[in-house]
């Protein structure tokens, strides 16, 4: 078992999510950290860690320096480390004592020859650590369909077998992409990979002004990432994601192909065929509304 932390001036907490991943039930865990340029004491107290981690091994290393996806797509694709499951950490959350536990026993009842990737809903915390809220709960069954306009959960609940690592690695390689937790799930179910989203919250996410990515917890978050939809920013991401898959057809299932193609189609034209090919390739986000706002924003072509 393999844990990818990025990290970057995590000082403040990092040493509480140190603790939650060695208070783990599963009993081997290698940790890689890759710092990406830290000016405080978050590589002291890792290198802290090193005697202290009786779980494995523990390894820093130096990041690429150009931004969290940047970093973790370096550990993604870094051959030394290997495993047979691996999972996305970030520096700040607090995991609960059956995270890995949960994902790999969910695994080990699957085909471990087809891609898998496990994710979680997840709990909010404030600075302290207090209670705030859980991120929404998503119902619908994950799926390419859904996975080409939403991201359902963050990377920081994310545990893949190495099928999903082998295929994440090949695509990686040939690309950047916007956010890891969003390419993952992409990818994935793109190759005809199984994702499993588990409705409890197994890691307390920190709320914090220094987060690169805020919790979906209040209305007002929701409504701030509907204003972006419509700000076209969504839409910025969709091309970075559709240029990442274009370079990945050899990998990409037939009937995630056959989607793909009408979901692109969709965005061109005019209002009724562009409403017709949406219908017709049959995405959809986790919620009615959501699903709503995506109609909208096809109308608008702000996606």
């Amino acid at each position: 078992m393999a844990v990818l932390m990025g990290t970057k001036d995590g000082a403040a907490y990092i040493g509480e999510q140190l603790e939650s991943l060695a208070s783990q039930s599963w009993p081997r865990v290698d940790l890689w950290v890759s710092d990406d340029g830290s000016s405080d004491a978050t590589t002291a107290i890792v290198e802290t860690w090193r005697s202290r981690w009786n779980k494995g091994s523990l390894t820093l290393l130096q990041g690429p320096g150009r931004g969290f996806a940047a970093n973790f797509r370096s550990m993604i694709i870094d051959p030394r480390i290997d495993a047979d499951c691996y999972a996305f950490c970030d520096q700040d959350d607090v995991w609960e004592a059956d995270r890995l536990e949960s994902a790999i026993r969910w695994m080990e009842g699957e085909d471990m020859e087809t891609p898998l990737l496990f994710c979680s809903r997840t709990a909010t915390i404030s600075q302290a650590g207090a209670p705030v809220g859980h991120s929404p709960l998503f119902r619908r069954p994950p799926s390419f369909r859904n996975a080409l306009v939403q991201s359902i959960a963050g990377g920081n609940t994310m545990l893949f077998n190495r099928a999903a690592r082998d295929l994440l690695a090949k695509a990686s390689a040939r690309t950047e992409f916007v956010s890891h937790d969003w390419w993952a799930y992409l990818i994935v179910t793109a190759a005809g990979g199984k994702v499993r989203y588990e409705p409890r919250p197994l890691v307390r996410y920190r709320q914090h002004p220094a987060n690169l990515v805020g919790a979906n917890v209040s209305w007002r978050a929701r409504f701030s990432r509907l204003g972006r939809l419509f700000k076209g920013q969504f839409a910025t991401w969709t091309d970075s994601n559709l240029r990442g898959l274009a370079v990945n057809r050899d990998l990409i299932a037939r009937d995630a192909a056959l989607c793909l193609r009408l979901f692109i189609r969709a965005r061109k034209g005019n209002v009724f065929r562009r409403f017709s090919l949406l219908g017709k390739s049959g995405v959809y986000r986790q919620t009615f509304m959501g699903t709503l706002g995506l109609y909208v924003a096809f109308l608008w072509r702000r996606i």
